[in-house]
């Protein structure tokens, strides 16, 4: 009766992110429902729009992620973006960055129920001694972690050049892109732009500045790799 239970309550939309793999997805939202709220890591309003605004808003992310990427997901907390987004791609070698004991704790018992692929680390994207552990990333991802200077500052040197920071934001998006361009640039990172993904699926699509890494010059002027030096 319980499997039936859940498989009634799972949206038509999670079928199509997911697919083959949305019975995990689906546990992974029970687990949020019941032990998440019960530690603090969701908020009891928030347990009628785990799916869209949770869920799915973090798993469509995959559109902007290469196959057999590798994957670095700072400040993870309770799991978003990187939890949806290793069921829904487990191609990827997602490795999951939370400071927080009490959330890392949390993460490795969701990956060890939903007997998932992933790295979890504990330590803060800033910390030089947690950059030389993880090493870069294909992409780096984020979700709900600082705006966007701060975010560029701590994880652009965790992208490899010509890889991503792909930052899950929401209607300000446009407004953090024209005050904190400057420090992106200064940080490494290119021109950001916003992405919207799910749009063929979710009714509100997730919105994301993507940020390429550059490289930067004997000059330390950031540079597109391979472009001549005047």
């Amino acid at each position: 009766m319980e499997s039936e239970r859940v498989e009634s309550t799972i949206p038509s939309e999670a079928r199509l992110v997911f697919g083959e793999h949305v019975e995990l997805a689906a546990e992974f939202v029970e687990l949020l429902a019941s032990h998440g709220v019960e530690r603090g890591l969701i908020g009891p309003r928030e347990v009628g729009r785990l799916w869209e605004r949770h869920v799915l808003n973090s798993a469509v992310l995959g559109e902007l992620v290469p196959r057999g990427a590798r994957v670095v997901d700072v400040g993870s907390g309770a799991g978003f973006p990187g939890i949806p987004l290793a069921i829904a791609r487990p191609d990827l070698d997602i490795v999951l960055l939370e400071p927080m004991a009490r959330r890392v704790e949390w993460l490795t018992e969701v990956a060890e129920t939903l007997s998932l692929s992933v790295t979890i680390e504990r330590g803060r994207a800033e910390e030089k001694v947690v950059r030389r552990r993880i090493d870069v990333a294909d992409v780096v991802t984020a979700r709900a972690v600082a705006p966007l200077a701060r975010l560029a500052e701590w994880c652009v040197p965790l992208v490899r050049p010509s890889g991503s920071l792909l930052a899950l934001k929401g209607q300000t998006a446009a407004e953090e892109i024209e005050r904190d361009r400057s420090a992106v640039r200064k940080a490494g990172g290119g021109e950001p732009r916003i992405v919207r993904c799910g749009a063929e699926v979710l009714e509100t699509p997730t919105t994301v500045v993507a940020i390429e890494r550059v490289e930067s010059g004997p000059s330390g002027v950031a540079r597109k790799r391979g472009r001549k030096k005047h």
